[in-house]
């Protein structure tokens, strides 16, 4: 078993890796070369195992060593924060909300979901992450998170823990340029017959509703593209790279910069999105301003 780490070892450590050299390191540190080698040394000793490894004249980061820059970045990326944040002279009167956002989820939209924290009265200080959904329910778990932002509920075996609130149903439509939506507007949704469609990749909640629905309208398409990032398919649709579904609450969400028309609403296929916290984070007033929110706007 490792004794205690040496945080200021592995602070040096963490300068080579960065600086690429140990000369560069002890030169933004301001000391010797000779002991910021030692003090690595020590580490190598401490840990059993080296961190870096000569090639040429210059040094390159064993296995071991890639994985410890990977924690060492966290950690004194942490300390920055927490230092930044004890220096704030409005600390006191801070509200923080820590949000995790699924990567599916449109960036308009998970503004629109957090926009009731951002009118509380108290000052707020915001921090969103983006991410997958399992490994955001993960950062929950462990309260690295307030909340996340989901395009579904926590699965069965995290309810105990993890709590989900319904916090919209949100319309789908399908946008185009405007040289395609002529060609494919009359009609629709039968116009849809063998038109380039993007499509969000097979592990997107809507892309399951978007096979069924055009099944049940005997359509068949042309997929041209499928996307995990939905801020990307957009932009593909945007340059004419085909059809594309979008959530949106309101048409001139898209079509406000005079890129896009709107084709058609898709009747039947909504989007949910979720609010899941921790059963423990119910108090926080940022949470509950969000929830209740959406409770006010379904009733």
């Amino acid at each position: 078993m490792f004794n205690q780490l040496n945080y200021k070892h592995l602070h040096y450590f963490w300068a080579v890796a960065r600086a690429g050299s140990v000369t560069a390191a002890a030169q933004q540190l301001g000391m010797s070369a000779q002991t910021v080698s030692g003090q690595i040394s020590r580490l190598e000793q401490q840990i059993g195992r080296a961190l870096f490894t000569q090639q040429g004249r210059g040094l390159i980061l064993t296995e071991a060593g890639r994985m410890a820059l990977t924690y060492a970045d966290r950690i004194f990326q942490l300390g920055e924060e927490l230092q930044e944040m004890l220096a704030d002279e409005q600390l006191d009167h801070t509200l923080r909300l820590s949000s995790g956002i699924s990567d599916v989820l449109p960036k308009s939209i998970a503004y629109r979901l957090l926009k009731p924290a951002l009118a509380l009265p108290q000052r707020l200080r915001l921090q969103c992450t983006e991410g997958a959904f399992d490994q955001l329910l993960h950062e929950l778990a462990s309260h690295s998170l307030d909340l996340v932002l989901a395009d579904r509920p926590a699965p069965a075996a995290g309810q105990q823990a993890m709590q989900s609130h319904l916090l919209a149903r949100c319309p789908v439509m399908i946008f185009a340029t405007p040289q395609l939506a002529a060609r494919y507007q009359d009609g629709f949704p039968h116009s849809l017959q063998r038109a380039p469609l993007l499509l969000p990749s097979r592990d997107n909640v809507l892309r399951s509703q978007l096979e069924h629905w055009l099944d049940e309208q005997g359509i068949r398409v042309e997929i041209v593209g499928e996307f995990k990032d939905g801020a990307l398919l957009q932009t593909f649709g945007e340059q004419g790279a085909g059809l594309f579904p979008v959530p949106a609450f309101s048409e001139d969400d898209i079509t406000g910069g005079g890129k896009l028309r709107l084709l058609g609403r898709i009747s039947g296929v909504e989007e949910h999105y979720y609010a899941i916290t921790n059963r423990r984070k119910l108090q926080h007033k940022a949470v509950q301003a969000i929830i209740q929110q959406a409770e006010t706007e379904s009733s």
